[in-house]
């Protein structure tokens, strides 16, 4: 049994035991950063609770790891049976590591950054770990020092470990799976911060495994051949709730809109190389606001827009919604929307869009309006259920997504995600009058997709006719 030292107090499962060994990999600075890196990004300004921070969360992840734990030893020890599998109290160490700094590479509002910009490498891509738990980081020597590094990047980047030094791959899947410690945490976490009646039940923690001969974490769902379905809805309902977040937090339109002043603020300052990716790694959320105010912008241009976006960050003033196209309303289009604005290899084309469109606004108003334009994934956040499972009557374990179709609830899920991808462009400080002529700059960039926000009797003609045509007749 793992000695611990301290015990922390936490709003969302009370006390916390941590080992001296784990405070010293908490106290380090990157550690310590993650206090002022919010869990939710620019969240708080829909939701104004959401400050919780991403170092509670890395505790509360590493706490949830041994919940688990404890659990799936408990029934391999109960039921004394030789195919199941369980951790040591070295693997549940090793795990506890790995859950505390899972969020180490993490930038401030990084997902909006990262995913919107297209300028930047993913938090949870090997380099970044590389670089985070490297000699040259407090954070990567004092995890040196435990003796545990290499074990804890098997977890976190299998990459960088040779494959004959890998831990076994239900550690790794206790802290990055399906349903996992991590995502059991900010579920919780997000739903009390934002103040959303959005939970799963406790009873998830009683429901894994670990098969001996495979070595994978998995859930069983079979009893003497027939389907324990309180086991099955358990599972499905921390799905639903990830779902729910998905819709009413994590894709929330104005969340959205909120992220994209961030982002594009960003933008400009690493296009100008005014700011560089490693000054981000290091800095807070308050801390980047620094940087972006202080940046030293040489083209004019940049700057109006950067002052903009803080001034309206600083304001709370959130860009409007000019057009929405969703999957629903443009499912022939989706495709080639995705292809042509979605990923890394599409921001150049997406900037320059969103330039022309902010230049056309431009000559009808006489005022600089921002465009910006926001294209998800086809995906969305769609986390497959690729959680193992006993299915009973097989032999194998197979992933529950393979089961969908004798599972309606979790088809339904699947097909929920999809139904939930829409298309955005922004503009920023708009009038009515103005957003009315920022609509026909959309229909003219994109005459091929439905806008659910236009009414047609309003805009039918503005496929056919030019935009100063449309322009003449609203300012009239």
């Amino acid at each position: 049994m793992l000695r611990y030292d301290t015990i922390i107090r936490d709003p969302v499962h009370g006390d916390i035991p941590l080992t001296k060994e784990e405070m010293s990999i908490l106290d380090t600075e990157e550690m310590q950063r993650l206090r002022n890196v919010r869990q939710l990004g620019a969240t708080y300004l829909i939701y104004p609770g959401a400050q919780h921070s991403r170092f509670e969360h890395s505790i509360g992840t590493a706490h949830l790891a041994t919940r688990m734990i404890n659990s799936i030893n408990f029934e391999r020890d109960r039921r004394d049976d030789s195919r199941l599998d369980g951790f040591d109290q070295h693997g549940e160490r090793i795990v506890r590591l790995a859950a505390l700094v899972h969020d180490a590479t993490h930038l401030p509002f990084g997902h909006n950054i990262e995913d919107q910009t297209g300028l930047l490498p993913r938090h949870d891509i090997p380099e970044r770990f590389a670089n985070m738990l490297s000699r040259n980081t407090s954070l990567g020597r004092a995890l040196e020092r435990t003796g545990a590094k290499e074990d804890v990047l098997s977890i976190l980047a299998p990459s960088l470990v040779p494959e004959n030094k890998r831990v076994p791959k239900f550690w790794k899947d206790l802290v990055s799976g399906t349903i996992d410690a991590d995502s059991l945490d900010y579920l919780k976490r997000d739903a009390m911060f934002t103040g959303l009646k959005i939970e799963y039940d406790e009873r998830v923690f009683s429901v894994f495994r670990v098969d001996r001969p495979t070595q994978q974490l998995y859930v069983d769902l079979g009893r003497n051949g027939y389907l324990k379905e309180a086991v099955l809805s358990e599972v499905i309902r921390c799905l639903e709730a990830r779902f729910y977040f998905s819709e009413r937090v994590y894709y929330h339109h104005a969340k959205i809109a909120a992220g994209s002043l961030v982002a594009k603020a960003v933008e400009i300052v690493l296009l100008e190389n005014a700011v560089t990716f490693e000054q981000l790694q290091v800095s807070t959320d308050a801390g980047l606001f620094d940087l972006l105010t202080n940046a030293t912008i040489n083209e004019s241009g940049s700057r109006e827009l950067l002052d903009m976006y803080l001034r309206a960050i600083k304001r709370r003033q959130l860009p409007k919604r000019a057009a929405v196209y969703p999957v629903y309303a443009n499912t022939q289009a989706q495709e080639e929307l995705v292809s042509t604005y979605f990923g890394a290899g599409s921001a150049n084309h997406r900037r320059r869009v969103e330039s022309e469109m902010t230049a056309e606004l431009q000559k009808l108003t006489g005022r600089l309006i921002p465009f910006m334009l926001y294209c998800p994934s086809s995906k969305m956040q769609l986390k497959q259920a690729k959680i193992m499972v006993h299915w009973p009557g097989d032999e194998q374990l197979t992933p529950l997504s393979e089961h969908s179709d004798k599972v309606p609830r979790l088809l339904d899920l699947e097909q929920s995600y999809g139904r939930m991808w829409k298309f955005y462009v922004h503009v920023l400080g708009a009038d009515e009058r103005e957003m009315k002529l920022a609509q026909q700059v959309c229909a003219q960039f994109f005459p091929d997709v439905n806008n659910v926000l236009t009414r047609e009797d309003n805009f039918s003609n503005a496929r056919s006719s030019s935009v100063s045509d449309a322009a003449k007749e609203i300012l009239k």
